[in-house]
């Protein structure tokens, strides 16, 4: 069963983030952004201000609430939310924020501090709470145990995440709750496209070639919803550094499988994966990069690759291509931009 969605949670830092943009807490005035934006009436004001961590959240609340929202996204494009450091200008929307919606699972590194202790009122959400403690996927052991915080590769899941930002914004706008639930079910219906697409895409690759080999762990959640073996040259988190052994692990594995080629990623140095194909071709067998997939973070804002259809059709169409399956050059809404094997 899905757990229910988290209550806001306690804002103990305000003092801090206030001490530095010049205000105190002595003050029997509200803070700026303390309170939620209110019409003269009393009512919530329309739109109101919310606040995503990074974009494939972004893209779930801007899709449900329309324009009921004003929409922005702290960690951009070609940013890593594993390393990202909160701004002033981040904690200043965080505090003038409305309703505020982050991953959870560890995705946000060291913003997840200013996340667990924003609040006051305001209401503070994991886009991952409504999920089956089952289906999240563990990695480690012991002291070194930690989940994986990659949901939105697996385009199952990021539809249960839709069904939280849905809840949460029909909670805290009920006014808005049918044109919520209206564009929620046109966003799943686009979502179930997307999955089927994906699905058939990486079912076209042969079953010995179907090993996708990136810069780090963040496809665990693909290669188990689309039976892909993935492998990571980093850890779960681009903290890790790649070693040797781990090199040289996988240029063995390339060659004795000859899989043709490995992917980049758009958020890390690609090193690592050219010294793969150095490796590999030391060895008597030529790959080649097939492709930048977005892991972290989306595309450039505005574009086709900057929305989560598009960051999964991008991915979903280049790994098809690049291992022997079958897939339209410009995927599946013939969008994609050029971005194919080197």
């Amino acid at each position: 069963m899905l757990r229910s969605l988290p209550q806001p949670l306690p804002f103990l830092w305000i003092c801090l983030v206030l001490a530095a943009f010049g205000a105190g807490c002595g003050s029997s005035e509200s803070p700026p952004g303390s309170q939620q934006s209110t019409a003269p009436d009393g009512e919530l004001a329309v739109p109101y201000r919310a606040v995503a961590t990074v974009g494939m959240i972004g893209d779930i609340v801007k899709n449900i609430a329309g324009d009921r929202a004003n929409v922005s996204v702290l960690i951009g494009a070609g940013s890593d939310p594993h390393l990202y450091t909160p701004t002033r200008g981040d904690l200043a929307k965080l505090l003038d924020a409305d309703i505020i919606f982050y991953n959870g699972l560890l995705l946000e590194g060291r913003l997840t501090d200013a996340l667990m202790r924003t609040g006051r009122q305001k209401p503070v959400y994991a886009v991952t709470e409504m999920l089956d403690e089952d289906y999240v996927i563990g990695l480690g052991e012991g002291d070194d145990a930690h989940p994986d915080p990659h949901v939105w590769m697996d385009v199952q899941g990021w539809l249960l995440a839709t069904g939280a930002v849905e809840k949460a914004l029909s909670e805290f706008d009920p006014a808005g709750a049918e044109t919520y639930a209206a564009n929620a079910q046109t966003y799943r219906e686009t979502l179930q496209a997307l999955d089927d697409y994906t699905r058939t895409a990486i079912a076209s690759i042969p079953q010995g070639q179907r090993v996708l080999v990136t810069a780090h762990d963040a496809f665990n959640y693909m290669g188990r919803a689309y039976d892909l073996e993935v492998m990571g040259i980093q850890g779960l988190s681009t903290e890790s550094e790649a070693s040797l052994q781990d090199i040289n692990r996988l240029v063995d594995l390339l060659v004795e499988r000859q899989i043709p080629a490995v992917f980049v990623e758009s958020t890390i140095a690609d090193k690592n994966v050219r010294a793969l194909i150095e490796g590999a071709r030391a060895k008597g067998h030529d790959v080649r990069i097939g492709g930048s997939l977005f892991s972290d973070a989306m595309g450039k804002e505005g574009t086709y690759e900057g929305t989560y259809v598009g960051m999964i059709d991008n991915n979903a169409t280049l790994i098809a291509r690049a291992l022997g399956g079958e897939a339209p050059v410009r995927g599946m809404q013939g969008q994609l931009s050029q971005n194919g094997p080197e």
